[in-house]
Order: C-alpha cells, then sequence, then structure tokens
C-alpha cells in the first residue's frame, strides 16, 4: 500500500535551523524537516596534472597547512634552526591572489594549524622527538630565544599565521597536534557536516605536513588536489618532486594558484 504523504504544517520561514553547513535540520515545535536538499552546484573546470579536474565549489575546501611563524617568519622556529626562510615564504605571494577568489566564490578557508596544549599531555615521545631529536633543543613549547614565544603553543606569537596572510571572521581554524592533520582533531568532522568532497591544500611542508594531511584525506575518500607554488619546503628537491609525483600518480590531482583562478572566472 502506498504511504499517504501528510502536509508540512509550516513553511520554511516558520523554522529554525539545526546544524551548520550542508548537514542541518530545520525544525518547529511540532515538525522536523531531515530532507536537507543539496544545493545547486556551481561548477569550476580546473587545469590540472594528470588531467584537467571539474569541482562543484559548494562542495569544496582550501586546506592552508601550518603557515605560521615558527615555520615561515623571521625569529620563529625554523629560523632558529638557522634554514633558509625562502621556501617557506614563497607560499604567501600566490595564496594571497588565490584566497580572496576562493572566498568570493564561496569556498571555504580552513587554517589547519600546528597549536600544542601547553601541558604537552597529548604528544607523546614520537611526536616530541622530531622537534628536539638529542633532549638539548628548545622541543615543543619551549622558549624562542629573542621573543620568547613557546614553540608551536596555542595562543602563542609561535603558532600564529604570518601577518602576510589575512584570516577572515568566517574562515574555521583548526588545531593540529601531529604531522597529519586528521589525526585526534575535528578536521574530518567539520568537512562532512559542510558536505564537503574536494579539498585544495596548500601550506608547508609539501612532503611532509601537507603530504600526510593530504594522503589521510584520500584514504577518508576526499578528492584531493595538491595547489603546487602555494606549498613550501626547506627539504631537499627530491622530496617535493617526490611528492608531487606521487599525488599525480596515486592520491590525487596537481595544479597551481593561477590555474584554479583562471577556472573560477571562466
Amino acid at each position: 500500500m502506498a504511504t499517504k504523504l501528510m502536509p508540512i504544517a509550516e513553511d520554511d520561514a516558520g523554522m529554525a535551523q539545526i546544524g551548520d553547513g550542508a548537514y542541518a535540520w530545520k525544525v518547529s515545535p511540532t515538525h522536523v524537516d531531515l530532507s536537507m536538499p543539496p544545493a545547486t552546484p556551481l561548477l569550476a573546470t580546473i587545469a590540472a596534472e594528470p588531467q584537467t579536474i571539474t569541482v562543484d565549489l559548494k562542495r569544496s575546501a582550501m586546506i592552508v597547512v601550518d603557515m605560521q611563524n615558527d615555520f615561515c617568519a623571521p625569529g620563529g622556529w625554523v629560523d632558529w634552526l638557522g634554514a633558509d626562510l625562502t621556501p617557506e615564504r614563497a607560499p604567501i605571494k600566490p595564496l594571497q591572489r588565490l584566497l580572496p577568489a576562493l572566498r568570493a566564490s564561496g569556498v571555504p578557508i580552513i587554517w589547519l594549524n600546528w597549536g600544542n596544549r601547553p601541558d604537552r599531555k597529548n604528544l607523546p615521545p614520537t611526536t616530541l622527538y622530531v622537534f628536539n631529536r638529542d633532549g638539548n633543543g628548545i622541543g615543543i613549547g619551549g622558549a624562542l630565544p629573542g621573543n620568547g614565544a613557546h614553540l608551536l603553543e596555542k595562543d602563542s606569537w609561535s603558532a600564529a599565521v604570518v601577518d602576510e596572510l589575512d584570516q577572515f571572521p568566517e574562515d574555521i581554524k583548526v588545531d593540529k597536534y601531529r604531522i597529519s592533520g586528521f589525526w585526534d582533531t575535528p578536521l574530518d568532522s567539520i568537512l562532512k557536516n559542510l558536505n564537503v568532497k574536494t579539498l585544495f591544500f596548500s601550506g608547508v611542508n609539501t612532503d611532509q605536513c601537507v603530504l600526510h594531511s593530504l594522503t589521510d584525506a584520500h584514504f577518508l575518500g576526499y578528492n584531493c588536489v595538491l595547489v603546487e607554488d602555494c606549498c613550501g619546503t626547506t627539504s631537499p628537491d627530491f622530496c617535493r618532486e617526490a611528492t608531487i609525483w606521487n599525488v599525480k600518480f596515486c592520491f590525487g590531482f596537481v595544479t597551481n594558484a593561477n590555474q584554479i583562478i583562471e577556472g573560477l572566472t571562466a
């Protein structure tokens, strides 16, 4: 026997929304609307390798990984180590062009930043060792010479995004505590609530936090696009080359800021 459909008592104007993003209900004292009608797609075709891609901007997000003072600014941890900051700062200019274009198309910007607890209670020795290999270095949470900021500690100067990149109130901020931004963070839950399926990846380091956040996203079923000129690393160039090769042939697609902007404006 066919089920008789009952009329809806209230229109949308009389109902409140519960939930954020695409995954939301509409509720009233007498009715809960679970239907969540899909948004009209906003398509963009972008030149990429190994193939051109078409994405739905309504179901896409831009992930900016670790563009923080400790990695990218004079006086930060990488600078204190004596490394050349040039490759770490290289993504700044293309991101300055790309992020406004993505915001104008309604694509969420997600700042995925290393931001430790001050007590470091959730960090195992395997993670602490990377930043202090002989026990005599500064280490995560240690005070940097010169400014006294605590290495990658949440809400410190060290963990803040570099001044050259603007963060907007509508942007989303997620703290991470491992090389991968999906490990022990709410990132996957946030993306599911936004109904996001395609992720653009940028930031530092290309072969470390960017790559392993991207590969975890791939394993979780997201479409992954590496924005090559919006990424940087102080590692030897063969590390960058291997990362680009593996993304193209195993984990997704590779493009650049200009090609995305051209796709948005086409």
